[in-house]
Parts: structure tokens; sequence; C-alpha cells
């Protein structure tokens, strides 16, 4: 089995398991956790690590970017849409930069909508 035969059957039994509200508070932990290890990669100077959780948590942001759904979303959707593409360019620059500046912005961001994720599912679910 190859590594992206393994992926897609990793990423097709979590959404056969998980809510649609699950996974988005899902990936934004992802993004908090990814953007944590790229901050000791860059303290450790191990650039290939850095690379490769920036890498990641761009992959996430792309993800969130395609499932905003503009037709039912409407401002909301288009807000999001800057605001996820702004966390990209923050971690390409972290990523030029090697410089953990950026990375800690994206984690303010994204726990900050995480927190409020939490709050309008948890709302809607009771």
């Amino acid at each position: 089995m190859t590594a992206a035969t393994a992926y897609a059957t990793y990423t097709q039994n979590n959404v056969q398991i998980e809510s649609p509200e699950k996974l988005i508070e899902m990936l934004y932990e992802g993004i908090i956790r990814f953007c944590s290890l790229a901050k000791k990669s860059i303290e450790h100077g191990d650039i290939e690590k850095r690379v490769y959780w920036i890498n990641r948590t761009i992959a996430i942001f792309v993800e969130l970017i395609n499932s905003l759904d503009s037709k039912r979303g409407g401002e909301v959707s288009h807000y999001l849409n800057g605001l996820y593409n702004q966390q990209i360019k923050f971690l390409n620059e972290s990523n030029a930069q090697n410089s953990a500046k950026h990375l800690d912005i994206v984690i303010h961001v994204t726990k900050e909508l995480l927190e409020a994720w939490r709050e309008v599912t948890a709302n809607e679910l009771a």
C-alpha cells in the first residue's frame, strides 16, 4: 500500500466517522499543532522539518479554503477566504525568513478561530 493510498483511506474513514463540525475543529487543531512543531524546528535549526511542518499547515489552509461555500456562507465565507489566504502568506514569510514571528500570528489567529468555532457549534447543538 502506498503512502497516498494509506492517507486516502485514513481520510475517508475519518470523514465517515466525524461530523463536518468536528472535522473543522480537527483541522484548526492540526494547524496549531503543526505550527508549534515548525517553531520547534526553527529553534533547533532543522530546516527540513520546518519546511515540512509549514507545508502541512499550508495544506490544511488550502483544504479549508476549498471547503468554503460562498453561496451558503456569503460574507463569512468571503471573510474566511481572505483570512486563510493571509495565514498562508504569513506561513510562506516564516519559511522564507526562518522566523517564528509569523508562526505566532498564525497560531494566535487559529486559536481564536477554534474558540469561535467551538462556541458556534456548541450553540447549534444545544
